[in-house]
């Protein structure tokens, strides 16, 4: 696959992050590029310039794992970050195909199976979902459809979770920080497209929000990478007002590419309570979006 242009510019990129300082490299007065050159990347790494350069203008094909992980420790590339070169190495060459993950439809398309179903419903302290790595919803305890009622409430938003982000203002409401959301969504969508570089739905979602969202587009430019893996957030949600919860993202190994992802609250903390009463309104079937929706 030609993926050269994704590459130069996440490389490039990831060496303006960089100052010298970092690197253990004396600064100097005049230079003209922010973070490092190229050529200190490249002496990093133990390469020569010319071949860095190679690298960097999007030649990945054929880079063995030794040279990945010298440019890898030259950038000082996070685990995210590691895992994507990589994607983007095995893509360049083709040797992603065994690995890449099995094609996901779209929520009206797949149906979880009857256990996974019955796990998630079994998860009753607190909001609990599957995803794919574009982000769609694709499976969801009762706790969770009534923790994303506003969300659900809107077609529009198709179920996913990027387009709630950026195309939906109740996610402004739903998130008290929505800028962290939007770097979040962004980020793991930049993964999913490093890892599934062949995904026409993530194509498809990449060039709406792109079209229609300048946040996004300025974020989708960055090339930044994460995996969704455990952490603390905040909500506000219309019916039980703020709430800080954990949550642990966990790959299902009999469904690849997809993940659980739970979410708790502190025991004896307000945020716990205001689960409990979102639970027992979501029984009463009493959680209603905060206000309609347009259905486009």
């Amino acid at each position: 696959m030609d993926n050269r242009d994704e590459v130069r510019e996440f490389l490039t990129s990831r060496r303006a992050k960089i100052t010298p300082e970092q690197a253990g490299l004396p600064a100097g007065s005049r230079r003209r590029v922010p973070g490092l050159r190229r050529s200190e990347v490249a002496a990093l790494a133990d390469m020569s310039v010319e071949y860095y350069a190679k690298l960097e203008r999007g030649s990945l094909a054929g880079a063995s794992p030794a040279v990945l992980e010298a440019v890898a420790r030259a950038l000082r590339l996070d685990d995210a970050e590691r895992a994507h070169l990589l994607n983007l190495a095995q893509a360049a060459d083709g040797s992603d195909v065994l690995t890449r993950p099995r094609r996901r439809g779209s929520t009206r398309s797949w149906t979880p199976h009857r256990s996974l179903q019955w796990t998630l419903d079994a998860i009753t302290a607190g909001p609990a979902v599957v995803c794919n790595g574009r982000t769609d919803i694709l499976a969801a305890n009762p706790l969770a459809r009534a923790f994303y009622a506003d969300l659900l409430a809107n077609p529009g938003n198709q179920r996913n979770l990027a387009r709630f982000n950026f195309l939906d203002p109740a996610s402004r409401r739903f998130y008290p920080d929505w800028d962290l959301f939007g770097d979040m969504a962004v980020a793991i969508l930049r993964r999913e497209a490093g890892r599934d570089p062949h995904d026409k739905d993530l194509h498809d979602l990449v060039g709406e929000l792109s079209t229609r969202s300048e946040d996004f587009r300025t974020r989708w430019s960055a090339h930044n990478v994460r995996r969704h893996g455990t952490g603390t957030k905040r909500f506000h949600h219309p019916a039980v007002g703020d709430l800080t919860l954990a949550y642990e993202s966990l790959d299902l190994a009999a469904e690849p590419g997809l993940s659980m992802t739970v979410y708790t609250a502190e025991p004896g903390s307000s945020s716990e309570e205001g689960l409990r009463l979102l639970a027992s309104l979501a029984a009463t079937e009493n959680v209603r979006p905060a206000a309609q929706h347009p259905a486009g």
